[in-house]
C-alpha cells in the first residue's frame, strides 16, 4: 500500500453536479480553500479544506506542498490523431499561397500524404514517436487522452496502428484511450470507390477490431469530398451492430447532416462542428451528443470557431480538445486550447474547466474515474503555478503546470 497526502492546496477546484456518459452541467464547479487531498493506492480517499488534515494523513508515505496553488483534475484531452508517420511542414507554404484543406487533399496531399508515411513506418517507430508526444502531454498538466487510427486506411497498417495505442496505454503512465478510425479518408487504391471501400471496413475492418478488443469507439469523416450522409450512417450503424461508442466528425468545413446524424444515432461526441447548423444543434441537443470542439484547429486553419456558446445555451455538452494532428494542427497543448475556448467561443473559466476535464473524460468513457475530484475516483490531478482559473485562461504560451500527478504518483 502506498500512500500520498497533497497539503496547502490554496484552491482545489473541480466540476461538481449531475453527470453521466453524457457530460456535466457546464460550468458547475466547487471551489474549496486551503484543501488537502489523501490518496490511497491511486485512488482518492478523503478531501478536507478549511486547513485540516484527513484523518491519518500524517503517516503518509510521502506529502507533496502545493504552496498554496491552485489544483485541478487532471487535464483529458478527447480527441487526438497522435499514431502518423512523417509530418506535414511543407504544407505550411502551401497554405500562405491560398491552397484549402479540401485542395491539398485532392491534389493527394494532406491526409494521403501521411498515409503513404504511416504506411511504411515500422511499429517500433511508431511507439517510440508517439510516446515522446505522451511525455509532452502530461508535461503540460494531459493525464488521460484519446488516439485514434486513420492514416493506414488499408488493414495492416489500421491494426498497425491501433496496435501501437494499446502498446502505450499499457506502457505509458497516461491512460490512453483508442478509437478506430478507418474511414478518415478515401485511399487512392479506393479512389471513386467510396462505397467499396466502406463496405470493406464493414465487412472486414470493424469486426476484426471488436474481436481482438483493439478499440473502443468507432469515428468517421462525414464531410465534403469525404463521406457523405448515407455512407457515415452505414458505417456507424454496423459500428454500433458490434457493440462500440459511436463518435463522428461532423460538420468541419461544410453542414452536410453530420452533426444531425449524430442526434439521430445517439453518437457519443461529434466533432469539430464549426459549420453546424440549427438543425444539427437540434439534432445533438435532443440526441444527447457531447460536442468535442477544437479551437486550435480553427485558429491554425484560420477558420471560424464552433459556436460553443449557442451549444451550451441549447443544453449541448461542450468539451474542447486539441485535435492534434500532422496537418491541421501540429499542436498538442491543451493548455491553449483552454485560452482559446476562453478567448474565441467566450466560455467562462469555470466552463473552461469542465470542458477539459469531466466532458471529454465522459465523451471517452471515462467520466466514472477522471475528470473530477472526489473520493473514490483515480488520484489524477495537476498542481498549476497558479492562484486559480483566471489566471490559467489569462496566461498563454507559458507551460502553468508545477506538478503532475497520476494514479497517486508524482509525474513531474
Amino acid at each position: 500500500m502506498s500512500t500520498l497526502l497533497i497539503k496547502n492546496i490554496g484552491t482545489l477546484q473541480t466540476p461538481v453536479g449531475s453527470y453521466s456518459h453524457r457530460g456535466a452541467e457546464q460550468g458547475e464547479n466547487r471551489k474549496l480553500r486551503d484543501a488537502a487531498v489523501y490518496i490511497r493506492d491511486g485512488v482518492i480517499t478523503e478531501i478536507t479544506d478549511g486547513g485540516d488534515l484527513p484523518l491519518g494523513s500524517e503517516s503518509a508515505d510521502v506529502v507533496l506542498d502545493a504552496n498554496y496553488r491552485l489544483v485541478t483534475p487532471g487535464l483529458v484531452d478527447g480527441h487526438t490523431h497522435m499514431v502518423f508517420g512523417g509530418y506535414r511542414q511543407h504544407e505550411v507554404a502551401m497554405k500562405l499561397k491560398g491552397a484549402t484543406y479540401l485542395d491539398i487533399l485532392r491534389a493527394g496531399g494532406g491526409i494521403l500524404d501521411t498515409v503513404r508515411k504511416t504506411r511504411e513506418a515500422d511499429e517500433a517507430d511508431l511507439c517510440y514517436k508517439t510516446g515522446k508526444f505522451l511525455d509532452e502531454m502530461m508535461n503540460h498538466g494531459v493525464t488521460t487522452c484519446e488516439a485514434k487510427s486513420g492514416y493506414g486506411l488499408d488493414f495492416n497498417s489500421e491494426m498497425k496502428m491501433l496496435e501501437v495505442i494499446g502498446r502505450l496505454n499499457e506502457s505509458h503512465a497516461m491512460d490512453v484511450v483508442p478509437t478506430f478510425m478507418g474511414p478518415h479518408a478515401i485511399p487512392e487504391e479506393y479512389k471513386g470507390r467510396p462505397d467499396d471501400f466502406i463496405d470493406m471496413i464493414c465487412g472486414e475492418m470493424l469486426p476484426y477490431v471488436k474481436e481482438h478488443k483493439l478499440a473502443e469507439f468507432a469515428d468517421i469523416f462525414c464531410e465534403d469530398s469525404v463521406f457523405n450522409y448515407e455512407q457515415s450512417r452505414k458505417y456507424l450503424l454496423r459500428a454500433k451492430e458490434l457493440g462500440f461508442g459511436l463518435r463522428i466528425h461532423a460538420d468541419e468545413i461544410e453542414a452536410i447532416g453530420g452533426s444531425r446524424l449524430a442526434g439521430e444515432l445517439g453518437c457519443v461526441s461529434a466533432e469539430h462542428l464549426i459549420s453546424i447548423d440549427e438543425d444539427g444543434l437540434e439534432s445533438m441537443a435532443k440526441g444527447g451528443t457531447i460536442a468535442m470542439c477544437l479551437p486550435a484547429t480553427s485558429f491554425y486553419l484560420g477558420a471560424n470557431y464552433a459556436p460553443a456558446r449557442r451549444m451550451i445555451e441549447m443544453g449541448i455538452p461542450v468539451a474542447c480538445a486539441s485535435d492534434f494532428n500532422p496537418g491541421s494542427c501540429p499542436s498538442m497543448n491543451l493548455q491553449f486550447v483552454m485560452n482559446l475556448a476562453c478567448l474565441k467561443y467566450r466560455l467562462l473559466p469555470e466552463e473552461v474547466l469542465t470542458a477539459v476535464t469531466i466532458n471529454p473524460a465522459c465523451a471517452i468513457g471515462r467520466g466514472d474515474r477522471v475528470g473530477t475530484l472526489e473520493v473514490g475516483k483515480q488520484a489524477d490531478l495537476v498542481i498549476w503555478d497558479a492562484p486559480d482559473m483566471e489566471m490559467l485562461c489569462y496566461r498563454f504560451g507559458s507551460n502553468m503546470t508545477a506538478r503532475v500527478v497520476k494514479k497517486g504518483k508524482i509525474i513531474k
